[in-house]
């Protein structure tokens, strides 16, 4: 059953991909809804989740350190003594990963059928996500690097096709060539990860390199310095797909695509590739100190930076893209100071709120006839009671409110960073200052989008774009992104949008139980993550205790002033007009993208425009086109003894008679 997993979004993806190409392309087709390729591509990914239950309850039933569930399917590389067979392996920590992957992923699929409702490809678009969550669960499931690496790319190409997936569109483009060529800056140092690892260990099985991490004798033979040097370089990778320092530049551009693919890319599969490896390698990780304390402090810096420039976004989903950003680096702080495990249930509580809320983000751009301007919003608490609702699930959630799920995690990561041995005060503060940042500007995207008094003139927003606007990027649709037309004024979302976001909702309220103090995930991942030993804690529970009380204050605290500055806003932002230069650093993301254009993209095109010019036309474009000029002259010059004349053709032959028979006697002599 296990290859059914990955196999059936393949199928979901091949089914239609095939309907889009040789009947929707067809000239003269007719336009198709959302609704027969959203049901085939959802029934895939929900038949990939009920198997991915089965296979956990199959695991759950076995004895404590032999739940490994493995299928071999066929050889797939063979190169002398290299073997790579194509096998799939399910254990403690994939079967998570599955189950998030699938889970949240059905019900992105079943919301993507109300949201791209009149899209003119639905068979392209579902195909792609079929094809991202195939590539995903390659990822999770493969028994080696290898494998790993084909799910690590095949994720990074969809992310391409669905950030960029109205292409038409220069800005959406754009984004998806920005992920794409970012991603492959990180993956070049994933691959000399993985050329060290065949190096030193001799195998790139995931198994065998755990086995061999095991042997005492074989871990003190490997140099502290190989050590550190793979799990670097396995992290400048996951710098790229988990989108951290300085390597984070395109996750915000990423929400040029549809709100699905954000919610999909940001929420349950794509940026959490990263912390599924590093968990992977456990061992490997936990043996360099110096690699966790730079992933600890990357992590921490990455968390703080992002929230920062939250502050000052008015895109909705931009501001939820940089809360991405900045949770994923609360997650490698986990890795770092030694709480992998708290990580890992980051990922787990972070996919329930933050797809919700990007979702719940997509159902107040499409209620809001594709308005993204927070600053144009307000007062929708009443409007749109059920994306609220579910809205304000996931904001208590991100905040770590007791006893909603982001609580348990953020509360044992902060913990870890404060007493673990591999944690720091340092650390704890800076996670302890962007809770309280999170809270801030989450609280701030709440006020200006669903509190106070309304923004905008409601009787203008339908009849702004027209029943019968039409896209460039050729969605024939009324008046959002995903194509819904409506009448005028503010509306709620229809149930295929509504009811993922109630069920996100719960899971975001009661999705943090596996992270309880009875540490259930914690004795549930010991085979790969061993439990810590309490003594070597450098505090105790009360200290446990009061800084858990001490981070919902500060939380709350926090919160509690950002709704008294944006309860009741008008028009300008409180603090852009207090502050306005810094205001206008962080509006502008530090200006890191600017930057980057000057020291990195300005120079390699100059460079590209000197090496065309200077070398491949000064010399390539001359030495090709060289032969062909000694082509050309040799055959005119071979030509003015073609004369067609045969006495001269005899007369030529004699004269290359002599000239041997000649050259023979001389030899001989």
């Amino acid at each position: 059953m296990l290859m059914w997993i990955p196999l059936l979004p393949l199928i979901g993806f091949l089914v239609n991909g095939s309907w889009y190409a040789f009947v929707q392309c067809r000239p003269g087709a007719k336009k198709a809804g959302a609704t027969v390729p959203g049901l085939i591509a959802t029934a895939a990914i929900f038949g990939a989740f009920i198997v991915s239950l089965k296979t956990f309850l199959e695991l759950r039933a076995m004895p404590e350190g032999a739940r490994v569930v493995e299928q071999f399917l066929f050889h797939w590389i063979t190169v002398g003594s290299f073997n790579i067979d194509m096998t799939l392996r399910v254990d403690v920590l994939s079967t998570l990963f599955t189950l998030v992957i699938t889970g949240v992923g059905t019900l992105i699929h079943i919301y993507s059928i109300g949201y791209m409702g009149h899209d003119a490809t639905p068979g392209k678009f579902f195909s792609y996500l079929n094809l991202f969550c195939f590539a995903m669960l390659m990822l999770v499931m493969g028994s080696s690097l290898p494998i790993l690496f084909l799910g690590w790319e095949g994720v990074g190409v969809c992310s391409y096709l669905l950030i960029g997936y109205w292409y038409t569109d220069d800005e959406k483009a754009s984004a998806g060539k920005k992920a794409f060529i970012v991603n492959r800056i990180g993956d070049l140092g994933f691959l000399l990860g993985m050329f060290m690892i065949y190096t030193f260990f001799g195998s790139l099985d995931l198994a065998e390199i755990t086995t061999k991490l095991g042997d005492a004798s074989f871990a003190q033979a490997l140099p502290e310095a190989v050590v550190t040097g793979i799990v670097l370089l396995l992290f400048v990778g996951c710098t790229g797909k988990s989108a951290q320092i300085p390597l984070y530049v395109w996750l915000p551009d990423a929400m040029a695509g549809p709100t699905p693919v954000s919610a999909l890319i940001h929420a349950a599969t794509m940026v959490t590739s990263g912390i599924y490896l590093l968990a992977r390698l456990n061992p490997l990780v936990s043996m360099s100190h110096t690699g966790m304390m730079v992933i600890a402090i990357v992590g921490g810096l990455t968390a703080f930076f992002a929230a920062s420039i939250a502050f000052a976004q008015n895109d909705i989903k931009k501001v939820l893209a940089y809360s991405t950003v900045s949770q994923l680096g609360y997650m490698f702080l986990a890795v770092g100071v030694g709480a992998t495990t708290a990580g890992v249930l980051h990922v787990i509580t972070h996919a329930f709120f933050k797809a919700l809320m990007f979702l719940g983000a997509g159902s107040v751009i499409h209620g809001m006839h594709e308005e993204q301007d927070m600053m144009k919003m307000g007062g929708l608490r009443t409007k749109m009671p059920v994306t609220f609702f579910t809205f304000l699930l996931g904001w208590l959630a991100i905040m770590g409110i007791f006893p909603f799920s982001g609580f348990w995690s953020k509360d044992e990561i902060l913990w870890n960073a404060f007493a673990n041995p591999h944690g720091s005060k340092i650390l704890w503060a800076l996670g302890l200052a962007t809770a309280a940042m999170t809270a801030f500007y989450m609280t701030r995207l709440m006020a200006l989008t669903f509190w106070g008094k309304p923004r905008f003139d409601e009787k203008k927003l339908g009849a702004h774009h027209g029943h019968d606007h039409h896209d460039d990027h050729g969605h024939g649709h009324g008046h959002d992104d995903h194509g819904h037309g409506h009448a005028a004024g503010v509306h709620e979302s229809p149930p295929a949008m509504t009811i993922p976001l109630i069920i996100l909702g719960v899971l975001s309220v009661v999705g943090g139980v596996i992270g309880l103090p009875t540490h259930w995930i914690d004795h549930w991942l010991s085979p790969i993550v061993p439990l810590h030993d309490p003594e070597t804690f450098t505090a105790g529970h009360t200290a446990e205790y009061v800084l858990m009380v001490v981070s919902v204050l500060v939380a709350s605290g926090s919160a509690f002033y950002a709704y008294r500055v944006y309860k009741n806003i008008k028009g300008v932002d409180p603090l852009q007009a207090a502050f306005k230069s810094l205001h206008k650093t962080l509006e502008n993301k530090w200006y890191v993208d600017e930057l980057y254009e000057k020291s990195f993209v300005r120079t390699i095109f100059k460079f590209s425009l000197f090496l065309w010019k200077g070398f491949d036309v000064a010399v390539i474009d001359r030495l090709v086109l060289g032969f062909g000029t000694f082509s050309q002259w040799s055959g005119r010059a071979a030509r003015v003894v073609q004369t067609g004349s045969i006495q001269a053709y005899a007369l030529l032959l004699m004269f290359g008679l002599i000239i041997t028979l000649g050259y023979i006697v001389y030899g001989l002599v």
